[in-house]
């Protein structure tokens, strides 16, 4: 890719729109928008830094449209380079002409991506900042929106540049080793460096299991709804949504494979999992929806247990859940429905939130969206920084990895030259988040995520 020339793009969506913006980017194109670009009165456009000119810009002798320019002067914009943004009406027809326009005049049209990727080259973000940048247009809740802004300005790239500056350190020391090897000189306190070690490979550890619930706030909490057939599964998540959504009947078993349905209460993004009933059943259909909610279960990060208020076994079904679920790193939540008509039962269930509600009425609704929030929004408070990139996650388990062979090397007094080989490991790996280690491969991977225009 060649990232020297002048490039543009329409960088609103596609469609007709009140605005459409275009944007250029390189060394040419202050000098390319002043060329197209006339004052009211006919003269040729002089843009100055920082400053919105009102122009018009013709095409083939006739105005085609009256529009707003920026020039942003390098490199004090987007991309470290000469960026001129120019807001015309929303119409197709003047978007695409505007652009042949520009691109008749020799600006190449942007890849996708590329004037993040400009930005990252130029020193203007971070390899992890640029990708902020995607995840903070692919936002789709407060939550989302909270993570991207945090990681775009920096906070999670400077935690682990603090853990690579560390790991430096302790690298070049025992490099200094290895030129007075004859000597045998120790240059690194061994006891310190293993305490170090120890330091890094926790905070590493940190961010790892940090993913699951960064995750889940990106793409929404997955919660699986379980419970007996007839419980109450099926109207609970219809009232959560407000909306019938799952079929209710009092046959058992009605329903046979799990249901999805996102709800966003207080920026929080969830994802409610209709399961069918957990049962022995002999019909094939129905076990399979059987298996399908136990999936579910697996994989979400909260379970909803619902059990009726007229149920005297509900401690007993809990443990029957228990031996089939592991639900260690899960919230549970016993929802005891059917308020309505009984009363909640006395029932001791150690760690355990325990809701009743009537999914037919909505009383006891808002308790449970309640502790849901608040059980998130908990483990956000206590979290500084939240990992949320899978490409993070799998330079991070190729830095642990390394750090714990490191480790192992000092305990067993390996030669340096041969501890030093995983530190470097360590290093590579960790620099390939942040950016200090690159190749075309991995930013083509990365900005083919971004639409074109950014």
């Amino acid at each position: 890719m060649n990232c020297s020339d002048t490039i543009c793009a329409i960088s609103t969506p596609a469609g007709i729109g009140g605005v459409a913006l275009l944007r250029l980017s390189g060394p040419e194109a202050k000098t390319l928008a002043e060329s197209v670009l006339t004052t009211p009165k006919g003269h040729r456009m002089t843009l100055q830094p920082h400053k919105a000119k009102f122009a018009q810009l013709h095409h083939q002798g006739a105005l085609l449209d009256e529009v707003v320019a920026t020039w942003f002067e390098a490199p004090h914009s987007y991309t470290g380079e000469e960026v001129v943004e120019i807001s015309c009406h929303g119409s197709m027809y003047i978007q695409q002409t505007m652009l042949q326009l520009f691109m008749e005049q020799g600006a190449r049209l942007a890849e996708p991506g590329e004037f993040t990727l400009r930005a990252f080259l130029n020193g203007r973000l971070n390899l992890s900042q640029a990708e902020a940048v995607a995840d903070l247009i692919d936002a789709q809740s407060s939550s989302a929106h909270q993570l991207a802004i945090s990681q775009l300005r920096g906070g999670y790239a400077h935690k682990l540049e603090q853990m690579r500056q560390q790991l430096v350190d302790l690298s070049a020391l025992m490099e200094l080793e290895l030129d007075f090897s004859d000597e045998d000189v120790q240059f690194a306190n061994r006891e310190q460096l293993k305490a170090l070690l120890a330091a890094l490979q926790n905070e590493v550890t940190v961010l790892i299991d940090s993913f699951q619930l960064g995750n889940a706030l990106k793409q929404g909490i997955p919660i699986a709804i379980l419970g007996r057939p007839n419980a109450g599964k099926s109207s609970l998540l219809n009232a959560l949504v407000h909306e019938d959504r799952a079929i209710v009947s009092p046959i058992p078993g009605t329903t046979r494979d799990t249901l999805e349905e996102t709800l966003t209460i207080q920026g929080i993004t969830f994802r409610f999992i209709d399961t069918a009933g957990l049962r022995s059943s002999d019909d094939p259909i129905e076990q399979q929806g059987i298996d399908r909610a136990t999936m579910a279960a697996r994989r979400a990060a909260i379970v909803l247990y619902v059990a009726t208020c007229e149920d005297q076994d509900i401690a007993q079904q809990i443990n029957t859940l228990k031996e089939n679920i592991d639900l260690t790193e899960k919230q549970l939540i016993v929802v005891l429905n059917k308020s309505d008509i009984a009363t909640p039962p006395s029932v001791s269930l150690p760690d355990t939130n325990i809701v009743a509600l009537s999914a037919r009425t909505g009383q006891g609704l808002d308790e449970l969206l309640d502790r849901l929030v608040t059980n998130y929004k908990t483990n956000r408070s206590q979290r500084d920084v939240i990992l949320t990139n899978a490409r993070h996650l799998e330079a991070l388990h190729h830095v642990d990895e390394a750090l714990k062979q490191v480790s192992e090397g000092l305990a067993q007094e390996m030669p340096t030259d041969l501890v030093t080989i995983d530190m470097r490991d360590a290093l590579y790996h960790l620099g390939t988040i942040t950016g200090q280690v690159t190749n075309d491969e991995i930013l083509g991977t990365i900005f083919s995520r971004f639409c074109i225009g950014k």
